[in-house]
């Protein structure tokens, strides 16, 4: 009987590399430069709906993030927010851009060792360019089998990439911080989803965990992954 478990998707931001926190650093900054127009809290508010509404046009990523803070910025202060303002956020999104990568605890190893046994594919979604920059500097591009930079994780979303990639979701894995497009949708997909939170995420990106699901998992950190994924194999 052949392998249970043939083929592991990891996410990318927040999964393998540090990401939201450079979005909450910059939101802060945000929030300083529009302190006398708007109470941090609103201004987040509305930030957050512009995000939201902005996913169609823009996509996910720091490019999108950087125009929905701009298009805030204009609504908030009537049309009257300074040209400094506008050049300074438009500075903090290009130093986001620019930001080196910073591996979490245990991402290469846990790469390296499920790459030994399995095909890995890396599964993320946003700005195609950034994305691209940020996987050539965390020196993980060439140990992943393929790589999948989509606009958005659905269950047919992972059910094509699994099928071209592998086995089929039903012999996959897909491991991410996001409750909503890395386990959720994997396991709508029919494979197995694990959950390894990173305590920063995005309100966009959460969801009630499937616990009932036999194919949920959950683990504190990736140092756990290699075991797992032996465990289903």
């Amino acid at each position: 009987m052949g392998q249970m478990l043939t083929t592991v998707g990891f996410d990318a931001d927040d999964t393998l590399w540090h990401n939201e926190r450079f979005f909450q650093l910059t939101q802060a900054h945000f929030a300083d430069l529009l302190a006398d127009h708007a109470e941090k809290d609103h201004l987040m508010e509305r930030l957050l709906a512009a995000e939201k509404r902005n996913i169609r046009h823009y996509g996910y990523g720091i490019k999108g993030f950087t125009l929905s803070m701009i298009e805030t910025a204009i609504e908030v202060t009537q049309d009257r927010v300074p040209a400094s303002v506008i050049r300074r956020l438009i500075e903090a999104g290009q130093e986001m851009l620019a930001h080196p990568i910073e591996l979490l605890p245990h991402a290469r190893e846990a790469v390296e060792a499920v790459a030994a046994t399995h095909r890995i594919v890396l599964v993320t979604k946003g700005d195609l360019i950034d994305q691209e920059r940020k996987l050539a500097q965390s020196g993980l591009g060439e140990v992943f089998s393929a790589v999948e930079i989509v606009s958005e994780k659905t269950p047919d979303v992972y059910a094509s990439v699994f099928a071209r990639y592998g086995d089929g979701a039903e012999r996959a894995m897909m491991v991410g911080n996001s409750m909503r497009s890395d386990v959720v949708a994997a396991i709508q997909a029919g494979s197995w989803g694990v959950y390894v939170p990173h305590g920063l995420v995005w309100e966009v990106e959460h969801a009630e965990a499937p616990v009932d699901s036999r194919r949920y998992r959950e683990l504190p950190d990736l140092g756990g992954l290699a075991d797992l994924v032996r465990s289903l194999s």
